[in-house]
């Protein structure tokens, strides 16, 4: 029994999806999200021109709100309408704009190049364009178009892409096609951020003269240490032997340096 009203739940909102495309094709119909609350049933329509949806002194939104109610069976229905910001990112949208194009007369590869340049420059990751239907002749045959980043499979591909069909009727017969597009921001699973590695850098002493300053910071305890740090004579190694003040050791390091 649960079954059954998944299915038939499914199918009238199908139905629904079906007549608001066909009444709402002018407007740029863009989809539907239908949310059931306590108070009824409450249609989200989204629209390229949404005045159009709404007509004047709302007569066309109430026209669907009482449609909705007598041949869909909706419990209170309540339609509000949206417009869609990035209307290039509504893969239903674009695929009517590829139907009207067909339908002017215009070249099947010449209207899906021109729809991947325009999704893909409003910042979309990917995009491909299905045609099919008598493109070439007489025989039926399938044209894709493909450009960017766009998942084909798997949860991601569920997720994230989105998907529009349309058809239109031409001379040689009827023409099928389909959009899916990747949006922008999609943080995908398999996404891997590859960090810089940090380098220390270490402090190396070029010449023992030139580091008298790191080496006069801690006591000299030894005649070694000074032999390391300054290159003096022996008579004067002689007079520091004794030497442990660093003070000391500094003046007899300028000493020795103005002899030179």
């Amino acid at each position: 029994m649960i079954e059954k009203d998944f299915v038939t739940e499914g199918l009238r909102r199908t139905k629904i999806e079906e007549y608001l495309e066909n009444k709402l094709e002018r407007a740029g119909y863009g989809g539907m999200s239908v949310q059931v609350n306590p108070l009824g049933t409450m249609i989200i329509v989204f629209a390229e021109r949404p005045g159009m949806v709404i007509g004047r002194g709302g007569k066309t939104v109430r026209g669907i709100t009482q449609t909705l109610k007598d041949d869909f069976k909706l419990d209170n229905p309540q339609v509000e309408v949206k417009e869609v910001d990035v209307p290039e990112l509504n893969p239903k949208i674009m695929a009517h704009k590829i139907a009207s194009m067909l339908q002017r007369g215009m070249h099947f590869r010449r209207v899906a190049y021109s729809t991947l340049r325009r999704i893909m420059g409003a910042g979309a990751q990917g995009v491909e364009v299905t045609i099919s239907g008598k493109i070439r002749g007489s025989r039926s045959a399938t044209a894709k178009f493909v450009d960017g980043y766009i998942k084909k499979c798997g949860e991601p591909a569920t997720r994230f892409v989105k998907e529009g069909f349309s058809t239109v009727q031409l001379k040689p017969g009827v023409l099928g096609i389909f959009v899916r597009i990747m949006p922008p921001g999609v943080d995908l699973p398999d996404k891997v951020d590859i960090l810089a590695p940090k380098i220390e850098e270490e402090k190396v002493a070029d010449d023992p003269k030139l580091s008298k300053d790191e080496g006069l910071d801690e006591d000299i305890d030894s005649i070694e240490e000074v032999e390391e740090l300054v290159d003096l004579d022996d008579e004067n190694l002689e007079e520091i032997e004794d030497i442990k003040d660093t003070e000391e050791v500094e003046e007899l390091v300028d000493l020795d340096k103005s002899n030179n």
